[in-house]
């Protein structure tokens, strides 16, 4: 990845995107799922945009857009299969 203006800038997002991919892989429990794909996006977000062309600033709105409706799907199918089955673990599907 090309640096960002700040290299402890740069330093923060690639770090929080293994952080939040890291917390999705291993969680067992579905708001710690989206937790971690909430962090992944806003850790993307700045690295998509960052040259500031028009295209980037596009593409990054797509994506947040997207990611958005992506995030609210998991939220409500997490807490309809809470609500039928009593239980918010990954492996009760």
């Amino acid at each position: 990845l090309p640096l960002l203006m700040n290299p402890q800038a740069n330093l923060i997002f690639i770090t929080s995107l293994l952080l939040g991919t890291t917390i999705t892989i291993s969680s067992n429990h579905w708001i710690m799922a989206w937790v971690g794909l909430e962090i992944n996006t806003l850790a993307i977000l700045p690295l998509i945009s960052k040259s500031h062309h028009p295209r980037a600033i596009e593409a990054a709105t797509k994506y947040f857009l997207t990611q958005a409706a992506a995030s609210a799907l998991v939220l409500l199918s997490s807490m309809t299969n809470a609500w039928c089955t009593g239980q918010w673990d990954i492996t009760q599907l």
